[in-house]
């Protein structure tokens, strides 16, 4: 077994077994990689990449827009429904003007989700992971 397929092989194992939480933040970790390989693809000028990672980009946050639960979410709910909104106009408006800068913005704001995402999903987690005997 090749070391691509062998790698292939890990994460798809990561994301079947993987809580919805660690799920999230899976996906805001690939998210942070398409963009920065967008980003790269953009200064060296490589149009077909920038332009395969921006769409890669816009189908993870259009996922994680689609399978917000507003109406059990409440107000987090909807701020992040607004705040993915903005990433996508954002992540339009970069593709076309080709803004390095502004996608570097984007990135730190990515950046910052992903690592709250994975503080609240290592709670999640460990909170269940706790027998319901000691929670008793």
């Amino acid at each position: 077994m090749t070391y691509p397929s062998r790698v292939s092989q890990y994460r798809e194992i990561q994301v079947m077994s993987a809580s919805p939480a660690r799920l999230t933040v899976l996906l805001f970790e690939h998210l942070e990689v398409v963009m920065r390989r967008a980003q790269t693809a953009m200064r060296s000028e490589q149009v077909e990449l920038r332009v395969e990672n921006m769409g890669k980009a816009r189908a993870i946050v259009s996922e994680l827009l689609t399978t917000l639960d507003i109406d059990n979410g409440g107000a987090i709910a909807i701020d992040l429904s607004m705040l993915y909104g903005f990433l996508l106009a954002e992540m339009v408006d970069v593709g076309i003007r080709r803004d390095v800068k502004r996608l570097s913005r984007l990135i730190g704001i990515v950046n910052t989700l992903s690592t709250a995402f994975a503080d609240a999903a290592k709670q999640v987690d460990d909170v269940a992971s706790v027998p319901l005997a000691a929670t008793a």
